[in-house]
This record gives C-alpha cells, structure tokens and sequence, in this order.
C-alpha cells in the first residue's frame, strides 16, 4: 500500500500517521520528493481501511498494491 501526503504536510503529521501504522505492526518506508511524500506500507495492508486512512489529515490519496498469487 502506498500512502501519498499532500503538498508540505508538516512533520508532526507525518510521525503521526507513521506512529499510527507502526502501532498496527507495519513497517513503513518513507520517500520524500520535491513536491510529495509517499509512505510505503509493508505488511498484510488487508487489515487496514483505506477511507480511514484517506480521511486521516495530510493524505492526499491510498494506493494499494495488487496482490499476484
């Protein structure tokens, strides 16, 4: 799952929507650009309610990524 900040999203919010899905035992990686943040969700994201995460402050959209079996 990918996690995209809108533009110039203060720090604080970042840490707490990484703070929040550490909490839920993910691991995340952050990639920070000129322009945008996106945030890398790794883990079983099936868990996870992309319009709870959507409506979170900051996010500007979710990505996730299909799954081949």
């Amino acid at each position: 799952m990918l996690i995209i900040m809108k533009k110039n999203t203060p720090d604080e919010v970042l840490d707490q929507i990484k703070a929040y899905l550490i909490d839920h035992d993910f691991d995340i990686h952050q990639s920070t650009g000129a322009n945008r943040t996106i945030i890398g969700v790794i883990g079983d994201t099936d868990t996870l309610d992309d319009h709870e995460i959507e409506a979170m402050p900051g996010v500007s959209q979710v990505v996730r990524i299909r799954k081949d079996d």
